[in-house]
């Protein structure tokens, strides 16, 4: 593949040749010269190679930057030469920073060999290292510029192109087929990009990655859409010239809107077959005939094909009819404003161009400002300023920048401010068009929305214009999402700042004198300045007017007579907001539709106000009692929005019962509102009804409210019982009661037939219906921190009830104070739940029953400190979470680690522990681990063992990096991911099948190449006390197969070196099988009467030497470095031995005060005291490490090393097996004696964990040992560990 994203076409080399000059210059390279020479290709070589140093010239560099493209010639020895390589990191520089184009060309060598560092490649590289650091001389800079040529070598080797093997063809063949390939991508001309260029190189990506432009199956459009001056067209030429090379139909079709509309479709579709067939002249008689034409010329031709501009469906008919036009492999690109233009026309890969941000916009500010990509430090302040202003958009960057260069800040200043005001016309213009496509109703609500309602929520602007117009407008708001013109953002409705600019500057211009002819107001000291001279006019339909939350209270404040109103007989929409009047109004005109003004000045509105089309009124925080509410719900009987909050002097709500259109009704916050009127609860219309926060409400009316969707009774700390619901009402799905403290709800709570989500946070003592299990749709219940939760109580008459079960699928009861007697009800009653969340109870152990719930998929227990024991497991179960459950029994976390429950690769647990199962076989010390794979993705568990914590909880997610890249894993929606906060160690088990990396590990990477994977976590926020101790892995050996995994870097050999290392370590160990031979003719000649002593690890000596017997595991497939990682643990565990050795000498002078006690009860003691103290981790450690070793060698096969390894290595095991052998028979021998005393270790403090033998040496834990015997083991692994650390 071809990096082109050419961005200039001014070059003074046509190509550069990159090659090592004593491998090619006077052969192939120097006939490559020729031959490109001779086709007219203006070409570079250096011809001072024989006075190169060791660093590269600036005139190469310039060379470099000043040429078209590079060729890149691999010759076996390139990499040899480090002058080569700082070549090549330049060249690649290029490609990254300004497009440039590579063309590689590997002679006589395997590209592997380039891409993996490996072959002639690797040992070149080996020996810059070993250079490198025998030098030690600029170490850092020399590493990290060995990591450069790396990198360089690996991303050329990734660039499609020739491979050249001596005797299959002939080389002036070869030269040729590269100069015709050259000279066509010489030949055609890149489209101009933009004078500089900013952000394009992620954005570039972002479109390749949708094209799948590698693949030839398959034709995909995909359409670019955004606001007028974002770059659309920019982001489309720069991804043409950088895929361009792998199509044999080019064209680009410019402004298609304005072609289209001066010359029509019939000339689109000529100039598309003209510049792909590459015929002039080409004449269509008609639309349908150019179709039939494109259809038939081109469906057997792979082309890339751009429409910019498209603003029509009629244009992508006539020119992009369907994916069957165009032969297979062919893609096509359409920038449009119109986002729902794409969607019409089966458009389903999108991307929307998104804002520069601020360092990009700076940069482009600059170069367009100062000819610079740096700020002038006097302009830094109110460079920020422009960028502010601009907000991301490109087009304004550029106009601003290049119109305010060469001015000085005043003059900055004085533009800025203006164009605040008054937009740049060029700027307006651009901006307009996709306004002036839209229809005149559209265009007046666009206009409402960029004066008076931006960031409103969604649902109120729908409301306010909806009641402004007189009909619904959620089409028209469609409309403007579509287009770009309006975005919602978190249920909000917003919009880029230069289109409120635009919007603002299109009203303003209707009556750019007279403020009182404008049809919106919305700048608070115009409508102060209307409000003050009465100088409003009928034009008025919309004021809202919000003061800025930083103004003082004295600007707030508005002095007025109160007549203003008058003479504005059609207004209909008066909205305000953070004020203060002098007075109120002694008027308001009866047009109005919508009124909404919080802290109203008066305890009533205007006598004369009768309008009949009032739909929505809030007063919120206003004077008014329930008298004058009363005197509101009989006057505008047309209301559907009514709103009340926080108006304090409200005792109760009257009768509303003439508000029959009402949809809307709130009064949140009433703090002296202590009744409700019967009526409110019989307003079939009513949709929202919500007394949030009334503190003194002691009952709540029947409800028989057919069409309610949302009922918030939250926060009603007198709020006792839940009203009682007279009829069905299947409208409301979710109900969250927060902060109330409810004792009960009725029977009748079984008419929300359609309850999905039941939300109920600090209770109290709530008891849920035995009625609940009748609700066919619920299916989430949420309790959270309600102590006295009490589950249903079956009456005499509902037996019938109380054998149903739930269809509740997610429960959630965290902090609900529940103990063991609560956990059988719970199951009986939501027996089909899927996920169970039980954190933070009290309850000491799961029952049995719980492995019938077949169901449940995801059991939360986090937090509940008092859990021991776990009886069951769900035979489903993929998610599981014991977070800080510090009482959780050892044979618990071993049953929940048992490796056949991991087995499917799709489970997440974490449970209390300190180390990695012994199953998962390939481990590191930290928080990574890395392998490579082959063909598909492998199925696997991963393993982190985590450390405590800071205060506060962290997001655990784990991270694969494929090839350098890093993919973005997110865990299925059962858990998005691992929040908790860790007060020990814990382990943490995910499959890769319960995780989603995205659709391209769901096949093959890249056929039989090895991919290069580092599995790592990553935590957020980014603590420094959390501590990554261990991570493992296991790989499901029934889906994947382990010839396409490995753990050692499959395309590196052992160097020289480190094969001379291995035969060191050999010796090591032939010595120590000789000294074992020794060992193994010993006889166990005294018996401790019938005494065992257990060969596990004493816990004191693991707790103080950090101990691990897993700490040493390596694979099959471990290389040299492993080997010298196993001696480094073992020369770690010298220190055990010390240990060890100072408890023997204190033991035995202990031992030699007491010579007049019984001579047997003195062997039982020594043996008691060096079995606990002295053999155990040393010789646990070495048979382990052995085994493992021999494993180790098997793999190693393949790399031809020394048949011997293995045998010596066969021979240490023989002779450890005999050995434990020998033991197992002699103490068999002595099985029948019936005077057997019980095993001092059984006397001795131990650690859970330590109480049963592992299975290794469970065989041997019977074992009788002589005293003697003990201290002649123990001075023999002395000797052993003393050689081994020399050999180190």
């Amino acid at each position: 593949m071809f990096l082109a994203l050419l961005l200039s076409t001014s070059f003074s080399y046509d190509v550069f040749l990159s090659f090592r000059g004593s491998d090619t210059r006077y052969g192939f390279t120097g006939n490559l010269y020729n031959a490109l020479s001779d086709r007219g290709i203006h070409t570079f070589i250096d011809e001072e190679e024989l006075q190169r140093g060791d660093e590269i010239r600036p005139a190469l560099v310039e060379a470099i930057k000043q040429s078209r493209m590079a060729i890149l010639v691999f010759s076996k020895n390139y990499a040899s030469s480090s002058f080569c390589l700082d070549e090549l990191v330049k060249i690649m520089e290029c490609v990254k920073a300004k497009g440039r184009l590579i063309f590689p060309i590997f002679y006589d060598v395997d590209p592997c060999h380039v891409r993996h560092q490996s072959g002639s490649y690797g040992e070149a590289l080996a020996m810059h290292e070993e250079r490198f650091t025998s030098s030690k001389e600029n170490l850092k800079e020399n590493m990290e510029r060995l990591q450069k040529w790396k990198m360089a070598l690996n991303q050329a080797a990734d660039v499609s192109g020739k491979h050249y093997k001596l005797g299959n063809e002939y080389e002036h063949e070869f030269i040729g087929k590269i100069v015709k390939e050259i000279s066509n991508k010489i030949n055609r001309t890149p489209l101009h990009v933009a004078d500089y260029p900013v952000g394009l190189e992620s954005r570039v990506q972002t479109v390749k990655s949708l094209l799948e432009f590698e693949s030839d199956t398959g034709v995909h459009i995909v359409g670019i859409y955004g606001i007028g001056g974002m770059g659309k067209t920019t982001l489309a030429r720069a991804v043409y010239n950088s895929i361009a090379d792998q199509f044999k139909g080019l064209c680009f079709l410019d402004d298609v809107r304005e072609n289209a509309t001066k010359h029509g479709l019939i000339h689109l579709q000529e100039m598309l077959l003209s510049e792909i067939v590459g015929e002039k002249d080409i004449k269509i008689g008609s639309v349908s005939k150019g179709i039939s034409i494109i259809k038939h010329r081109l469906q057997r031709k792979k082309i890339l094909l751009i429409l910019d501009d498209v603003d029509k469906l009629e244009q992508l008919r006539a020119t992009v009819g369907g994916p069957n036009w165009f032969g297979s492999g062919s893609r096509v690109i359409v920038t449009t404003r119109d986002k729902h233009l794409l969607a019409s026309h089966g458009v389903d890969r999108k991307y929307e161009v998104e804002d520069l941000n601020e360092e990009e916009s700076l940069e482009l500010l600059c170069w367009n400002a100062f000819k610079d990509d740096k700020v002038d430090p006097c302009y830094k302040d109110i460079s920020s300023q422009a960028v502010a202003y601009a907000s991301g958009l490109p087009l304004a960057l550029e106009v601003v920048g290049s119109l305010l260069f060469g001015k000085g800040i005043k003059e900055w200043e004085s533009a800025l401010e203006q164009y605040k005001k008054i937009p740049n016309k060029r700027i307006q213009d651009i901006l307009k068009v996709s306004y002036n496509a839209l229809e005149e109703d559209q265009q007046k609500i666009f206009l409402d929305i960029a004066c008076c309602l931006k960031g409103y929520e969604l649902a109120e602007v729908e409301d306010i214009l909806c009641a402004h117009y007189g009909v619904c407008m959620k089409y028209g708001i469609g409309v403007l999402v579509d287009k770009s013109l309006i975005k919602i953002k978190n249920g909000r409705v917003t919009l880029h700042e230069l289109i409120e600019v635009m919007g603002k500057e299109i009203d303003r211009q209707e009556s750019p004198k007279e403020l009182g002819k404008h049809r919106r107001l919305w700048f608070h000291k115009d409508i102060i300045q209307v409000l003050a001279e009465n100088t409003g006019t009928s034009e008025i339909e919309i004021i809202s007017l919000d003061f800025p939350l930083f103004e003082e209270d004295e600007e707030a404040y508005v002095e007025w007579d109160g007549e203003a109103f008058k003479k504005m007989e059609n207004l209909k929409t008066l909205i305000i907001r953070n004020s203060h009047f002098s007075k109120g109004p002694t008027h308001l005109p009866n047009s109005l539709r919508v009124l909404e003004w919080w802290t109203y000045p008066l305890q009533d509105l205007p006598t004369d106000f009768h309008s009949n089309k009032l739909a929505i009124c809030k007063l919120p925080r206003s004077c008014f009692t329930s008298l004058e509410l009363s005197g509101i719900s009989k006057k505008f009987m047309n209301l559907t929005v009514l709103n009340f909050d926080g108006t304090e002097c409200l005792t109760q709500i009257p009768d509303i019962s003439s508000l029959q259109n009402l949809v809307k009704l709130t009064f949140e916050c009433c703090e002296n509102l202590v009744a409700i009127h019967d009526s409110v609860g019989f307003l079939d219309k009513l949709k929202i009804l919500s007394a949030f926060g009334c503190g003194k409400l002691m009952s709540f009316p029947p409800i028989k409210l057919i069409s309610l969707e949302q009922l918030d009774l939250s926060s009603c700390s007198s709020l006792e019982s839940f009203p009682e619901i007279l009829g069905k009402m299947e409208n409301i799905t979710q109900l969250e009661l927060k902060y109330t403290p409810l004792k009960e709800f009725p029977f009748s709570f079984r008419n929300l037939a359609r309850l999905r989500d039941l939300v109920l946070v600090d209770c109290g003592n709530v008891q849920l219906p035995i009625s609940i299990v009748m609700l066919p749709e619920l299916a989430q219940i949420f309790a959270l921190g309600c102590k006295g939760l009490l589950l249903p109580k079956q009456d005499k008459d509902e037996e019938e009830v109380s054998s149903m079960s739930s269809n509740v699928n997610c429960l959630c009861l965290s902090g609900c104070n529940l103990s063991d007697e609560y956990f059988p009800m719970v199951l009986a009653w939501f027996s089909n739940v899927k996920e169970l969340e039980l954190s933070c109870n009290n309850f000491t152990f799961l029952p049995e029953c719980i492995k019938e719930c077949h169901s449940l998929i995801l059991l939360n227990l986090d937090n509940c400190e008092h859990l021991q024991e776990i009886r069951g497991i769900p035979p489903n179960l993929e998610y599981f979470s014991a977070g800080n459950c510090k009482s959780l029994s050892f044979c618990c976390t071993a049953m929940l680690l048992n490796q056949e429950l991991h087995e499917t690769g799709n489970t997440m647990f974490c449970l209390p522990g300190t180390r990695s199962p012994e199953w998962f076989e390939q481990q590191s010390i930290g928080p990574s681990l890395s392998f490579w794979f082959r063909n598909k993705f492998p199925v696997m568990d991963l393993c982190f063992v985590i450390g405590p914590m800071g205060k506060d909880s962290i997001l655990f997610r784990p991270i694969m990096t494929i090839n350098g890249n890093t993919m973005e894993t997110q865990l299925t929606e059962k858990r998005c991911c691992l929040d908790f906060r860790a007060l020990d160690y814990h382990i943490l088990i995910i499959g890769t099948k319960y995780m989603k990396f995205g659709e391209c590990l769901d096949k093959p990477l890249t056929k039989n190449e090895w991919n290069h994977v580092v599995v790592s976590i990553g935590i957020e926020p980014t603590p420094k006390d959390v501590i990554v101790k261990q991570t493992g892995l296991h790989v499901i050996k029934p889906e994947s197969s382990m010839d396409d995994v490995q753990f050692t870097n499959p395309y590196k050999q052992p160097s020289f070196k480190e094969k001379q290392r291995l035969v060191d370590i050999v010796d090591c160990h032939r010595q120590f099988m000789q000294q074992q031979t020794t060992l193994v003719s010993l006889k166990p000649h005294v018996r401790q009467g019938g005494e065992s002593f257990s060969l596990l690890p004493p816990q004191a000596c693991k707790n103080n030497m950090n101990w691990d017997s897993n700490s040493t595991g390596i694979t099959s497939t471990s290389s040299v470095q492993g080997y010298e990682i196993a001696l480094q643990n073992l020369r770690l565990d010298m220190g055990v031995l010390q240990f060890v050795q100072q408890r023997k000498r204190l033991a035995i002078l202990g031992l030699s005060q007491q010579r007049r006690m019984a001579s047997l009860d003195l062997q039982q003691r020594r043996g008691r005291e060096m079995v606990s103290l002295l053999s155990s981790p040393s010789l646990e450690l070495m048979v382990s490490w052995q085994r493992r070793c021999i494993t180790s060698v098997q793999g190693l096969q393949e790399q031809h090393l020394p048949s011997t390894i293995k045998q010596n290595f066969e021979g240490c095991n023989g002779i450890y097996e005999a050995k434990v052998s020998e033991m197992v028979e002699c103490n068999s021998n002595d099985g029948n004696d019936n005077d057997r005393t019980s095993s001092p270790v059984e006397q001795l403090p131990m650690a859970k964990e330590d109480r049963v033998p592992s299975k290794k040496y469970q065989h041997v834990s019977n074992m009788a040992w002589d005293p003697m015997e003990l201290e002649y083991l123990v001075h023999i692994q002395k000797i052993n560990l003393s050689q081994t650390t020399q050999t180190l």
